[in-house]
């Protein structure tokens, strides 16, 4: 059959532009290389050479970490891989029939045989690609596992190499998946899968007409004790605790997580009287002063415990932090302490003399890393913009909230080098996004007062932004509305050089201060965003309701662009697209991420 070089091309072409590219990693893309490198082989030699060519190419896809099935026309299996002969259990004697008879794919809510599957997807439309994410695959005698799937129609090797089919096994990423959810030790929810459930309920804290107690416990002096005792025998205390949490969990309804090595977070939700979480921590401190005996050794255990109640202890987003500060609170008055946290009571962790010592430390051995959190068309829900967000990680003390030390930092000044590599860091993400293809998007950068007012900022980001090559829409000043009304003649001229020059300028917290309508004329705004505590009661509040619905109004009048912050449920999300809100953003798109987290999103 004759080849025809061009019409390959495009139809590889075709179907890698209609293709989701995360669904590309491993074999999708090996496949088509090879393909395309086979073709033009068999093309540059007579026919009767093909052979030796399809069997250097069967040696490459038998090495392949993806199992691969190949079907004619007819569906007579012509090539099985290594990996797919292992995976279906397949049997020299196997006909064609029994090998695609020995398993079938979920799809929907149907089970199909792969052949029922390729009739319906590919043989009766125009497709030359069938992907399935994350799909179920019963293999005969091996039960369920899951997987993904591609299929691909082959036009240029004639009817014997028709389909291609590749599977990956997923079962080993599930398991890596359960394990990183889950302490190694006691086997409970982790930190990670804390993180995400307090997420959601986060979301919906509306609907929950008590209170929720967050407790944090943590054994005291630890560290002592497993240097007396041994790796084994703490080890057996910190499983002694965590069955006696679990054993108590279903009378006192929490949820228990195992945060790290001897800490844990107990979860109490629609609590009708705070005083039922107090009562089982006395419960816990007497169970602890029971005796550990090993051996001849008595030892009496105490434990630290920090309480944060909502709304008593403040809002949602600070419920946790606040159950850990109380935990401080409480270790800090001796052993066995129990402390409720109470919003008057907030301080930083540290004096502001050694954070501010450490802070140089933590640039000088970059402890500092930008988190990326998208921004999300309100009409489409696809990523427009990120927020750059600093985050950092101590090596002792671990993540400290930004709250902690950014004011410090604009209290000594300290912002404007730690504003400078926040700029730089940016400046490179971009400059990387671009050079590997992924979708270029605007990046949103918090800018202090004190940096503008420092005198060299504008030349500063004109600098770096001609030294990178970046083009200036790609990034966004956001400054606090307070700081901004706040602000001098001369800072504001800063602020229009800046938006003449093409940067985009953001009013940030937006409603959280004193609002001048005539300044913020006169401000070189290009968006504004609307405070998150305005999103905390928006569905029940009308008040807060009439208020975003009016400032949304005036932004657009004022030709600015409207960002909500702090968006947690598709609720929310549905009604400020009624308002024409323009973009959407907080955690019920996605939690602040890493670069290399973030990037996925932008393929």
């Amino acid at each position: 059959m004759p080849l025809n070089l061009e019409e390959l091309k495009n139809n590889i072409a075709e179907v890698l532009t209609n293709l989701d590219p995360l669904l590309l990693v491993g074999i999708s893309i090996l496949l088509f290389v090879l393909l395309y490198f086979f073709m033009k082989r068999l093309q540059q030699k007579p026919l009767a050479a093909a052979g030796s060519s399809r069997e250097l190419l069967e040696k490459v896809l038998d090495s392949s970490d993806e199992s691969v099935l190949v079907l004619s026309s007819s569906y007579h299996v012509v090539y099985l891989n290594s990996l797919m002969i292992k995976l279906l259990g397949v049997k020299p004697h196997f006909t064609s029939e029994q090998i695609c008879q020995s398993m079938k794919i979920k799809v929907k809510k149907k089970w199909l045989r792969l052949g029922e599957l390729i009739d319906s997807e590919l043989v009766r439309s125009e497709k030359k690609l069938y992907s399935l994410e994350r799909t179920q695959l019963r293999i005969q005698e091996k039960g369920t596992i899951p997987a993904n799937m591609h299929i691909i129609k082959n036009t240029q090797m004639g009817d014997e190499w028709k389909y291609i089919v590749t599977l990956q096994d997923l079962r080993y990423e599930e398991k890596c998946k359960v394990l990183e959810h889950h302490h190694n030790v006691t086997k409970l929810p982790n930190q990670n899968q804390a993180l995400e459930d307090l997420n959601l309920l986060f979301a919906k804290t509306h609907l929950i007409k008590g209170k929720i107690v967050f407790i944090a416990v943590e054994i005291d002096n630890f560290l002592k004790l497993r240097s007396l005792l041994g790796y084994e025998q703490s080890t057996k205390i910190i499983i002694k605790l965590a069955n006696y949490l679990v054993s108590r969990s279903e009378k006192y309804a929490f949820s228990v997580y195992h945060m790290y090595s001897n800490e844990f977070l107990l979860v109490m939700t629609d609590v009708a009287d705070p005083q039922v979480a107090l009562n089982f921590v006395e419960e816990l401190q007497t169970e602890l002063k029971k005796f550990y005996k090993m051996q001849d050794v008595r030892m009496y255990l105490t434990a630290s415990v920090g309480v944060s109640i909502y709304p008593d202890s403040g809002n949602t987003r600070n419920l946790l932090d606040n159950a850990y500060k109380a935990l401080s609170e409480a270790q800090s008055q001796g052993h066995g302490q129990v402390h409720i946290f109470m919003p008057e009571q907030a301080r930083f962790v540290f004096d502001e003399l050694t954070l501010y010592n450490e802070m140089h430390l933590a640039l000088e051995n970059n402890e500092f890393e930008l988190y990326y959190q998208p921004l999300m068309d309100a009409k489409t829900q696809e990523v427009v913009s990120a927020e750059a967000l600093i985050r950092w990680i101590h090596p002792v003390h671990g993540l400290i909230p930004p709250d902690a030390f950014i004011p410090i930092m604009e209290k000594t000044g300290f912002i404007i080098e730690v504003g400078k590599y926040i700029l730089n860091e940016v400046l490179k993400q971009q400059k990387r996004w671009e050079i590997f293809k992924f979708k270029q998007i605007p990046v949103s950068i918090n800018v202090s007062m004190v940096e503008i007012e420092n005198g060299n900022f504008f030349d500063q980001v004109e600098r770096k932004l001609a030294e990178s090559q970046i083009d200036p829409k790609f990034i966004t000043f956001e400054v606090t509305e307070g700081k901004a009304m706040e602000s001098e003649k001369s800072t504001l001229n800063e602020f229009h050089k800046l938006h003449k020059l093409g940067v985009r300028i953001a009013l940030d917290d937006f409603g959280t201060g004193y609002t001048s309508f005539s300044y913020i004329k006169k401000f070189p705004a290009d968006v504004l965003k609307i405070d998150r505590s305005f999103m905390e009661h928006i569905l029940v509040k009308h008040e807060d309701q009439r208020i975003v619905q009016g400032v949304i109004e005036l932004a657009h009048n004022l030709e600015m662009q409207v960002v909500v912050e702090g968006v947690e449920n598709q609720q929310v999300v549905d009604l400020m697209a009624s308002y024409g809100c323009d973009y959407l953003q907080g955690y019920h798109f996605s939690k602040p991420l890493p670069s290399f987290e973030f990037q996925k999103l932008l393929r």
